[in-house]
């Protein structure tokens, strides 16, 4: 999944300081995953962002190494046999 900086609506920093994010969606869809899968994704996120710089990193990063394995084991690569 690609990720990268994107202004919000009415942001009022440069867009060089934005305060968003983009989530690519292609290989997700590529894969099969659905929307319902995407709040999965999204908790994954939610988990580690908080724990950046604190104690609670290493094992926040942890934590969402499992639940993103458990949950792409359900969609295998497309083009792997």
């Amino acid at each position: 999944i690609t990720l990268n900086k994107n202004t919000v609506p009415y942001e009022t920093r440069s867009p060089f300081q934005a305060s968003g994010i983009r989530l690519g969606t292609p290989a997700v869809t590529t894969r099969g995953l659905l929307e319902t899968d995407m709040d999965e994704i999204a908790a994954c996120i939610h988990l580690v962002l908080p724990a950046i710089g604190t104690p609670d990193e290493a094992a926040a990063l942890e934590a969402a190494k499992l639940r993103v394995a458990a949950l792409m084991s359900r969609f295998p690569l497309p083009y792997v046999l």
